[in-house]
């Protein structure tokens, strides 16, 4: 069986780790977390980069860091996973879904500004499969509004949006180093800051509701309990697992892109019975995160599915509409969202990690090409 992921390691995970059992620091912000907040914000000039043992603990810094009170509403791409919406949640704030464009998964200005009210405190964009939004105009219209605009940059590693990285553009942002992204360490995430008003407090939800890293620059001679907060920093060895990866990072980008460019290559004009590949649109790059199809009907996803899976290879759907879930549905406003549930229907994503070799790709494609519904 062709999996659908298989973890990369670069061989040098072990290593880094082994060092930090040897080092007086492995509880988390030591050599190798200062490592990852460097590379990442000399890189990609991020203001401020704040490891996380989570995806989901940087979205739920991010949703502190709105400062919502009950009855703030925000608004929530349906086309993503739970964790983007149960941020928000937590903090007490109505989420008000919003659609996906018509030509990807994204959201669009054109999808949220009808939803914007006189509650409306934050706008959360997902840039699918690291595909970027269209931002100039969501910054538009948060601009308008005044409102915040947090990026959920989970797939979204090394892309740009005319030329400005990805999780750069809105007033904070959140990455996943989750085993199934092009950087893992198996479970990990990142809270970028790019609004100074907001790198403060920051730092102190990062450490536990305290002001602990002031301490730590000796800008106060003692810290103690400021604000909320939780445990979002992760231990020393996930940071040294993913400094390992970073080191890597043009290395697995080339893999990937090779893997993504080969499966475009040789089915984009050659696939029948209305499948559809993606497009990349021209202001936004292409980070390699996912290569997906768009099937007619969800009885032929299915149908392709089954099929793979009997030869050997295994593809996956991906999101259920959030609006529509068991959890949410009674406390959506009715609206229907067809471009949302027709991704949730019909799109397959192929086999895609470092290790995928040519006749694996190869063999994927055929069977694509054979494939009759």
């Amino acid at each position: 069986m062709i999996p659908f992921n298989k973890p990369y390691c670069s061989g040098r995970e072990l290593s880094y780790i082994q060092e930090v059992c040897h080092s007086t620091t492995m509880s988390g912000n030591g050599q190798f977390t200062k490592l990852c907040h460097g590379f990442f914000e000399k890189r990609y000039g991020f203001r401020k980069c704040l490891l996380c043992t989570s995806g989901t603990d940087a979205l739920e810094m991010c949703a502190m860091l709105c400062q919502l009170k009950p009855g703030d509403e925000v608004i929530v791409p349906s086309y993503t996973f739970v964790s983007t919406a149960i941020a928000f949640l937590r903090e007490g704030a109505y989420i008000r879904f919003a659609d996906s464009g018509a030509d990807n998964p994204n959201v669009t200005a054109e999808q949220i500004e009808p939803l914007i009210n006189e509650k409306t405190r934050a706008i959360v964009v997902v840039h699918y499969a690291g595909v970027a939004c269209d931002m100039d105009s969501i910054m538009a219209v948060a601009e308008k509004h005044h409102l915040l605009v947090v990026e959920d940059a989970a797939h979204a590693i090394d892309s740009y949006y005319k030329g400005r990285p990805l999780g750069s553009i809105g007033h904070v942002a959140a990455f996943s180093f989750h085993e199934t992204k092009n950087i893992n360490c198996g479970e990990g995430g990142m809270l970028v800051v790019n609004d100074e008003r907001l790198v403060g407090r920051a730092e102190i939800l990062w450490e536990k509701g305290t002001n602990r890293a002031e301490f730590y620059r000796g800008m106060v001679n003692k810290y103690g309990w400021c604000d909320m907060g939780s445990s979002f920093l992760p231990s020393e060895f996930n940071a040294a697992f993913l400094w390992a990866q970073l080191e890597q990072l043009d290395d697995i980008q080339g893999k990937r892109g090779h893997i993504w460019k080969s499966y475009d290559q040789a089915l984009r004009g050659h696939l029948n019975n209305g499948i559809m590949l993606p497009e990349i649109p021209d202001y936004a790059t292409n980070n390699y995160h996912m290569y997906y199809l768009l099937c007619p009907s969800l009885a032929f996803r299915t149908a392709l599915m089954n099929y793979l899976k009997n030869h050997g290879v295994q593809a996956t759907f991906h999101y259920l509409p959030l609006h529509s879930s068991k959890y949410y549905e009674d406390k959506h406003d009715g609206r229907i969202l067809a471009n949302c549930d027709r991704y949730a229907d019909t799109l397959v994503r192929l086999p895609l990690f470092y290790e995928l070799n040519d006749d694996d790709i190869a063999k994927i494609v055929k069977l694509l090409l054979s494939f009759r519904f």
